[in-house]
Formats: structure tokens, sequence, C-alpha cells
């Protein structure tokens, strides 16, 4: 089998920062559930595959037997302070390179907070549409909206490493960009519905954006949530051959799916890592299924991790252990060999995601 300790270069292609404020209960819970509210009465989302696999792999980081109570491991928690907190879970979780989506709203770190307490390199990734609302509320006319829109995506290009959108997929993608027109009364529809601050979801809108991110060079990721990525072929064959490589995130349920895609179009690409948190003791079935449809060069390692640096860990220690598990079989069986088994953990851990976002060597880059 292959060591089950995680690679010395993990690369986090995308994942949130962590809350700076101490936790009770009931925020943690929230943060552990990912549902934006309470557990229902009676119940904790401890009891679920992601509060199983916290309970397993981090309270060792901080002193405590695996598996201990829950409210043994946040007592801990508010003894060593957040700050402490952070540092010995996100330095314990593997991870050398995190690229940061610094899009969401609440008192999460960014990506120089996090590289110092992860004692790691980190990356900005830019979320178009929070690009997009934040030019609208500085702009007063649709000509100096779509000027300084340009602007802001040719900047934001210059300095982080990737572009990501969080809706598009969900408002249906054409293929090919919009007309002028088309663009200038969307705009200008929007511009005065943002008086109430209303978010980016004009597909017109998005689709323009979304190709302006193309022009730049820059990887696009695509957000998928619960949607199946299907209707992902039309654009992905009009982007095919302009340089900007697609990179389709958490697409579980629908991780097959996204998997074929990236296995026919030779610029998409499929993420593995927050699937496997949602399926915990799963997670090597969900990972060879991705392995089965997907080029090995063509899958790349994310935590999608937020709020609570615990979920960095559990990610980073699912993924390696069923990567483990799954090659150290194919290894054991004699269909791999141990040098392949080993030279696809590392792509799939690091390489690929070096590769595709152009990033230096472990070390090199660090905020």
């Amino acid at each position: 089998m292959i060591d089950a300790v995680p690679p010395p270069d993990l690369v986090d292609q995308c994942c949130h920062g962590v809350l700076r404020t101490e936790l009770g209960l009931g925020t943690f819970e929230t943060q552990l559930g990912r549902t934006g509210g309470p557990p229902a009465p009676g119940t904790t989302f401890f009891d679920t595959q992601t509060g199983f696999a916290v309970r397993r792999w981090c309270p060792p980081l901080l002193g405590l037997d695996a598996h201990c109570a829950p409210a043994r491991y946040l007592a801990r928690r508010r003894e060593l302070g957040v700050l402490e907190t952070g540092r010995r879970l996100l330095r314990g979780s593997g991870i050398s390179t995190y690229l940061v989506d610094t899009g969401l709203p609440g008192d999460l770190t960014g990506p120089g907070e996090i590289a110092a307490a992860g004692a790691a390199d980190a990356h900005e990734i830019v979320r178009l549409e929070l690009l997009a609302e934040q030019v609208a509320d500085t702009s007063g006319t649709v000509d100096s909206f779509l000027a300084n829109l340009a602007e802001a995506v040719h900047t934001a290009a210059a300095s982080a490493v990737a572009f990501v959108s969080v809706s598009a997929v969900r408002q249906g993608l054409d293929a090919d960009p919009p007309g002028p027109g088309e663009v200038r009364g969307a705009a200008g529809r929007w511009l005065t519905r943002r008086r109430i601050q209303e978010p980016l979801e004009d597909p017109v809108l998005l689709r323009h954006v979304l190709w302006s991110a193309v022009a730049s060079g820059r990887p696009l990721q695509l957000r998928l949530g619960m949607d199946d990525p299907t209707g992902l072929a039309a654009f992905a064959a009009a982007t095919n051959g302009l340089g900007t490589d697609l990179v389709l995130l958490h697409g579980y349920p629908y991780h097959r799916q996204a998997a074929h895609l990236a296995s026919v179009f030779p610029h998409v690409y499929a993420d593995v890592g927050p699937a496997l948190v949602r399926t915990g003791a799963r997670a090597a079935d969900v990972l060879a299924e991705l392995l089965e449809l997907a080029p090995f060069g063509k899958l790349l390692y994310s935590s999608g991790a937020r709020g609570l640096p615990e979920l960095h860990v559990v990610s980073a220690r699912l993924f390696t252990q069923a990567l483990s598990r799954v090659l150290g079989a194919w290894v054991a069986e004699g269909a791999w060999a141990r040098t392949d088994a080993e030279r696809v953990a590392a792509m799939v851990a690091a390489g690929n995601a070096r590769r595709v976002y152009g990033l230096s060597g472990a070390g090199e880059s660090r905020v």
C-alpha cells in the first residue's frame, strides 16, 4: 500500500479563509453542517460523515485522543484559543499551498493570514460576481461600469492565479459571448436594480463577465454546487483552443459527469476533494469513480473548506487516505506498478494544480 501519510506537497486548489473569532458550540455546529443553520432539535452535526472525520483526525493535532467527545474537543479548542488552534490544525493538514477564494462574506482570513498560520504558500482566486458587484457600486453609468469592469478584470488577472464563478452554471451558459447591445441592455437594467444591492445573477452579464475572464488567459473555475455539469458542454466546446483552462469545482453527486467532461475536452479539469469530505468513510469509492473516467492529469485536489480549519484537515486526510487505499489496491492486484501509483498520486495531489495555475515549486511563492 502507498503510505497514507499526507503527501509533503499538497496543493489545495480551492478553499476559503478560516474564522478569526472564538467559536461556541452553536457556531461551530453551523459551520460544520455547512447548511447555514443549526441542526434539528435533538440532533447534532457531529453525527455526520464530516463530524466523525473531524473527531478522528483533528483531536490528535490539539493533544487529545482520536474520537474524543465533541464537548472535550471544543473545550480544548477554547483552551488553546482560535489562533493557536488554527495554527496547529493548518500546519498538521499536510497542505503546502492554498488557493483562496476571497469572495465569501464574514470575518475570514485572507491568503496572507492563512499562509502565515499554515506555514504555507497562498494565492488569491477572484470571484467574478463579487468583482462585478464592487465595480457596479462605484460606477454611475453603463459606459463607466463596462469600462471599469474590463479594467478590474485586467487588474485582477495580473495578481490572482484564477477566477471563479459561483452562479454561472446555475443560470445556464450559452455557448457564445453576448453581443454589445445585449450587454449594454442587461447592464442598464442591473445597475438600476443595484439600488437594492441585487447580486449578479443576470445570465447575459454573467456570460459577459465569464468571457472577459476567458480572454484574460487565467484559469476559470466554475462552481457546480449540486448542479449537473452536462449543460456546460457547449461552453466548453466554444472555449476550447482559446488558452484558458476550465476547472469544474465541487461536482458531487455529479462527479462522474464532471470527470467525463474532463476526459472529452483538453482544457477541462475536474475537482476531487469536497466530494470526499461529504462521503467520509466511502471516499475511496467516489475517488475510484473519478479515476475511472478522467485522465489522471485532469484531476485536481481541493478542500473547498471554509470557516473551520478542521475542514482543511479532514479533507486532506480523507483525500490522501482514499488515494492510498484505491491506488494501493491496484498495486496489490498487480494492475499498477508502485512507481506509477506514486507518480499519479503526486500529480493529483499537487502536480496538476501547479501546471494549470502556473505555480512555482513548494516554498517559492509564499504570500
